[in-house]
């Protein structure tokens, strides 16, 4: 039997010198030169963004021309030149002597602070039309406080040179550049990402993209698994720690993984006690409310629901994994039959992720019945749940199986308030959640419908709107929501982007058009948005994200009407 090989620690041990080396710098480094690096960054992310998407893509399973291969301009290039764009936004409102938030996004809802954060600009608007984003701050929290809070590190508050462990996520290549520029710009401190061995061929793609920071001793990445992040994790010289993976992970770092592991977690004894912010993933929801929903709004929305399911073959923290509809509304069977027509048209994919076949027959043998509709072992469908005990109902699948859950009331209030109940009280984590209500259900019901989106515990609420949604904008805070401790992790600890770099913050509630126009239009959606470019349904999705990260990385009205046309051709 072969020796264990012997860990080199050397270039770990120098990335870490070298990071605590430029953390002075960093921390001195003034806001226009911030702006200067964030300005050239945006045209390297262009440049690199066709070869990142091949790569990405080739991973997967698939060709860089193939229709999946949106969700890779989705998730890679254009995340990070929109978050990027974001904190631009919000660092030239500072430079020019403003608050980073504009007074008017800040008013009271029903007693709480609420803040405005999307559309952020006109660009925003015309390019997301119907599209909005608002942050709730914490009960208590009040007008005045969230406007002085706001960017502390850059109004009198810089906080202390630090330097940040990032621990990069495998399944979405923008998790771990994302994270950076958080860790830069919100908490001021230098970064060491160690990146995921799912993923880590994107490593060439991020040091080129941040390669002024690389250069200037302020970002440095690594590779390797589980031993190469237990010596950083404990390693003296690293300050702070984010992680996004599961709770086992966090667990593990925390409280060590030996007999004792436990007893240390009862104790609140933690063999690690560094500042630890995660984001961990859980059963994500998607409910859906009765209402007066015509042909074609099922199959719209049925669209919606497979791509919140089949994007990235469900490898995703907020994959709706639950399908929460009402057992007696007349349109529960027709959606789920709408379900099952999508998943079948789509092009064949696999979970490609480690560990999903695994997963996957775990669903089986729980439910012999699953329905694979996307493939051989692909876009499974569980089409009644009904035991508490559910593995599905526990356990986050993480691959490409959608589970249907039928709660009593065919009143929209009634039902409504089933469904809070069970998402809150049966499904673990708190990290995202989608809920669908028809515009004339809600006119109808708005006292039962506002209740729901308060009581509703997610970091990110997605109404019309799949909670991932968020993770995307920049402006919205990301993470679970407030209440986790480390040694009830659940779905984490802390919020990542957030641009407008708030505090206080409790969830994040995105609205999107119910229907697409112009039928919207007629529908109580009034905005012109078509079929969004992320669905997986989308014809030209690849075309338009290609298109609209050339834009959002260089805007230009010239590059305009082709994402407009390429968008409404989807």
């Amino acid at each position: 039997m072969s020796a264990a090989p012997v860990l080199d620690t050397a270039p770990l041990d120098h990335a870490v010198t070298a990071l605590r080396a430029g953390m002075d710098t960093w921390t001195r480094t003034g806001p226009a030169e911030r702006i200067g690096l964030l300005e050239r960054l945006l045209p390297r992310i262009a440049e690199g963004a066709p070869a990142m998407v091949a790569d990405a893509a080739r991973a997967k399973g698939y060709e860089a021309g193939s229709r999946w291969a949106a969700e890779d301009w989705v998730t890679a290039p254009w995340a990070l030149a929109q978050t990027v764009s974001a904190y631009l936004h919000v660092l030239r409102r500072l430079s020019d002597g403003r608050d980073p938030v504009p007074s008017w996004a800040v008013r009271d809802r029903d007693g709480r602070t609420v803040v405005d954060v999307f559309p952020a600009t006109g660009t925003d608007r015309l390019l997301l039309s119907g599209f909005s984003a608002q942050v709730w701050t914490l009960p208590g929290t009040t007008r005045e406080q969230v406007l002085a809070r706001a960017a502390g590190a850059y109004r009198g508050r810089p906080g202390k040179a630090a330097v940040a462990l990032v621990l990069g996520a495998g399944n979405v290549a923008a998790i771990t550049p994302l994270d950076i520029v958080h860790k830069l710009y919100q908490d001021n401190q230098v970064v060491i990402a160690k990146m995921n061995p799912v993923n880590d061929y994107l490593r060439p793609h991020f040091e080129k993209v941040f390669a002024e920071f690389v250069d200037r001793g302020w970002v440095r990445f690594v590779d390797g698994g589980a031993a190469e992040g237990a010596h950083l994790t404990s390693h003296e010289g690293i300050d702070t720690i984010h992680v996004t993976g599961s709770e086992r992970t966090h667990d593990a770092i925390v409280w060590g993984t030996d007999a004792r592991a436990e007893e240390r977690r009862r104790e609140d004894t933690p063999l690690n006690d560094k500042p630890f912010t995660s984001e961990l993933g859980g059963v994500s929801p998607c409910i859906v409310t009765p209402g007066p929903w015509t042909d074609a709004d099922l199959r719209f929305q049925a669209e919606h629901i497979v791509t919140s399911k089949m994007n990235n073959s469900g490898h995703n923290c907020v994959a709706s994994q639950i399908l929460v509809v009402p057992r007696d509304w007349d349109g529960t069977e027709r959606l789920i039959d709408e379900i099952r027509r999508v998943l079948r048209e789509l092009s064949p994919r696999g979970d490609y992720y480690p560990g999903a076949a695994g997963r996957l027959r775990d669903v089986v043998e729980a439910h012999p019945d699953t329905e694979f509709l996307a493939g051989a072992a692909c876009g499974a469908l569980v089409s009644d749940i009904t035991r508490p005990d559910d593995p599905m109902l526990t356990d986050e699948v993480f691959a490409s199986a959608l589970g249907v859950v039928r709660l009593e009331g065919r009143d929209p209030a009634a039902f409504l308030r089933r469904a809070t109940d069970f998402a809150n009280d049966t499904l673990p984590g708190t990290l995202g959640a989608t809920l669908l209500v028809h515009p004339r259900t809600e006119r109808a019901h708005r006292t039962a419908v506002n209740t729901a989106i308060a009581e509703l515990r997610y970091g990110t609420l997605g109404v019309n709107c799949w909670s991932a949604f968020g993770f995307l904008l920049g402006y919205t805070p990301w993470g679970a929501f407030p209440g986790h401790t480390r040694q009830e992790i659940g779905s984490g600890i802390g919020f990542v982007h957030n641009a407008f770099m708030l505090e206080d913050v409790e969830k994040t509630v995105l609205r999107a058009p119910f229907a697409p126009s112009p039928r919207g239009l007629f529908g109580g959606s009034p905005s012109l948005s078509p079929r969004p470019p992320y669905f997986v349904t989308n014809r030209t999705g690849r075309t338009t994200m290609r298109r609209l990260t050339g834009f959002t990385a260089a805007p230009k009205v010239w590059k305009l009407p082709g994402i407009f046309l390429s968008a409404l051709r989807g």
